[in-house]
């Protein structure tokens, strides 16, 4: 008889769904276990790794995205084991967590769902590991932030449940999607996943439903598990607050009644427009901070300078001119300063020195067309172009020294690296991590903890705590093959307080999986490919596609008459000039390369109109969509433009 049936769910996360497959294989030696693969339409490349590295898997393929309810209840149905195990691509379980699953489970027979003790990719617990039931109070609590300060509250720490002890067994209310172990009989009675919700909302509605079912929910912390927490929409951004918010709203509906249901509807929607107020704010306040900040001390530099002027040579200028064109100054100063890359990350003092030289000679050269009744000096022009300089160049080396970080002049700092594993496997990662990777200062090897130490390493696994304090380190990788995952986890856990990055190694793999979003694939160390995606370049780029079609349509009435197709000519340039589209852009093509390429808007131009043989395989359309990332400038595409002006009907 099977004693689990795994389910995983997988869109475009090849290289997590391997590490997961590899840890889920792990942990099924003393289980008997199914495992299915659900997947999305992946382009990634993960249906053939599937097949080649993971036979033992049931892959189900959809031709479309139907959603995560949908696709973990294709392999619900015919799944066979006791107990169902919702599992998502980007964890990493523990070798012996499926068998204290299984085992809590077959003990406690009111258990209808069980949830355990998850970490994110830097060690730190997760919160969502236990969670109450999002009642209108409850919801209200959490949207308006009182849990957040109040966590040991019973009264407002509901969501997360933040007052029960993480290290001992509860009954919760609410299970997360991303670990969700349930008794089949129990789904037999209640049912499967609402495939009314798309994403989100989904857990929290069929656990709500197990105990109404009559049994009890338990979140289990003698077992962890990785959980890089992926977010395909950020919880920063304005669609995730309408995305999750209104999958609250479905839930709502389905389960309170009367009163309760328009309360909770009220208060939802009245979240949705606070946060995603908050979300533009905040984000409007990080990118408008320092620029703004910058305006106003360097206009106030500018009252001192032109003070101290008026002063020291009695000549006096009206009070009203001077203050206008002294802001207008301070604002063309700052505007090329953005042009000119002086906000870019990471800092460099060569873009500052360059946006106040070209600022003054901009400034001087409006001066020069004014009539003489607004020019008041162009000597407060010239110091004010030396303070500007003086002004960035110590403002950013205070930046950089109090602060670092986005804000580090050069870019970010070289990491001493920590490789723990056996001899073999630390030298292909060593490798590895020289080839992809130029921020190194030093590279320590350590031996598993079973191997002794030769002049090789620097130590042992065991010794990992005094090479961290002596050498400084910013970085441990850990050697799957040769290091278990519950040692791991256990080792991320202590050295939470130390600030460190973790990665993890899979045998005959060329990737390191780490802390940051699946988004980026977990901060995956790969050949650097963002030239096209570098601020400046997108700024450029931008440039180019605005300048150019707002010359095309100021020239509309004559050139018009070229194209065939005018209405969609017309179509394309506006396009272009409103920033939704681009001239020149990736070739369209369904291959698994444009995946792990910058983001780019559409194109009406691609970059395969570059070589003269249209019949191009995919692979073909890929490497030179390949080429275009790395090797993007603005030269290239106004080549491009004038060589296919005639195509711009597109």
């Amino acid at each position: 008889m099977i004693q689990l049936s795994i389910v995983i769910v997988n869109y475009n996360v090849e290289f997590f769904l391997e590490q997961c497959l590899n840890s889920v294989r792990l942990a099924s030696k003393n289980v008997s276990t199914e495992v299915f693969v659900v997947d999305n339409n992946s382009i990634d490349g993960s249906l053939e790794m599937i097949r080649a590295k993971f036979p033992e898997v049931h892959l189900i393929a959809n031709k479309d995205n139907v959603g995560f309810s949908r696709a973990n209840n294709q392999a619900l149905k015919i799944a066979n084991g006791k107990y169902h195990l919702l599992l998502n691509p980007d964890t990493v379980v523990e070798e012996d967590t499926f068998e204290k699953c299984v085992k809590f489970m077959d003990e406690h027979e009111d258990c209808g769902g069980l949830g355990v003790n998850m970490i994110d990719g830097k060690g730190n617990f997760l919160p969502e590991s236990k969670r109450g039931l999002p009642t209108p109070r409850v919801a209200f609590y959490k949207i308006f932030g009182l849990a957040r300060l109040f966590p040991k509250s019973k009264r407002f720490g509901k969501y997360h449940l933040s007052y029960l002890d993480r290290n001992e067994t509860h009954k919760i209310e609410v299970l997360s999607g991303a670990f969700m172990m349930m008794r089949k009989s129990a789904l037999d009675k209640v049912g499967l996943l609402d495939e009314d919700f798309f994403m989100y909302g989904e857990d929290i509605d069929l656990s709500y439903r197990i105990i109404k079912g009559g049994y009890n929910n338990y979140y289990f912390p003698d077992t962890r598990i990785i959980h890089y927490k992926g977010e395909s929409t950020k919880k920063s951004s304005v669609n995730y607050v309408f995305v999750f918010y209104n999958a609250m709203i479905i839930f709502a509906r389905k389960h309170f009644g009367g009163k309760d249901a328009r309360l909770f509807s009220f208060l939802i929607n009245l979240a949705i427009y606070f946060r995603a107020s908050l979300a533009i704010a905040w984000r409007m306040i990080k990118r408008l901070f320092l620029p703004l900040l910058d305006l106003i001390i360097i206009l106030a530099g500018l009252l001192g300078i032109s003070h101290l002027y008026q002063n020291y040579s009695e000549i006096y200028f009206p009070a009203e001119i001077q203050n206008y064109g002294l802001a207008a100054y301070a604002g063309i100063w700052v505007l090329i300063q953005v042009f000119s890359g002086g906000y870019d990350k990471p800092a460099k003092l060569i873009k500052h020195f360059t946006g106040a030289l070209i600022g003054t000679g901009v400034i001087l050269m409006f001066y020069a067309l004014l009539s003489k009744e607004y020019q008041f000096s162009r000597l407060i022009i010239l110091f004010g172009g030396g303070f500007v300089f003086l002004y960035y160049l110590v403002s950013r080396i205070l930046l950089h020294t109090t602060i670092g970080g986005r804000y580090r002049i050069g870019g970010e700092k070289n990491k001493r690296f920590a490789i723990v594993g056996s001899r073999d496997e630390v030298e292909r990662v060593n490798a590895l991590l020289v080839q992809t990777n130029s921020n190194i200062q030093e590279v320590y090897f350590l031996a598993a903890e079973n191997q002794e130490k030769d002049d090789f390493y620097s130590g042992n696994f065991t010794q990992l705590n005094q090479i961290i304090d002596i050498h400084k380190v910013d970085e441990i990788i850990f050697c799957a093959k040769d290091i278990s995952a519950q040692e791991i986890i256990r080792t991320m856990m202590n050295f939470t307080d130390f600030n460190l990055d973790f990665k993890i190694a899979q045998p005959e793999t060329a990737y390191l999986i780490g802390s940051n979003s699946i988004d980026t694939k977990g901060d995956l160390y790969v050949m650097e490919i963002n030239r096209i995606d570098k601020p400046s370049n997108r700024r450029n780029k931008r440039i180019l596609d605005f300048v150019l079609s707002l010359f095309l349509i100021i020239t509309i009435p004559l050139t018009i008459w070229f194209f065939k197709h005018k209405k969609q000519f017309l179509k394309n340039i506006f396009s272009i000039f409103g920033g939704k589209s681009t001239f020149v852009g990736y070739g369209i093509v369904d291959h698994a390369s444009n995946l792990a390429l910058p983001k780019l808007k559409k194109g009406v131009l691609p970059i395969t109109l570059q070589v003269p043989d249209q019949n191009l395989t995919e692979d073909a359309v890929g490497r030179l969509n390949l080429i275009y990332a790395k090797n993007h400038s603005v030269y290239l595409d106004f080549k491009l433009i004038i060589n296919n002006l005639g195509r711009l009907d597109r």
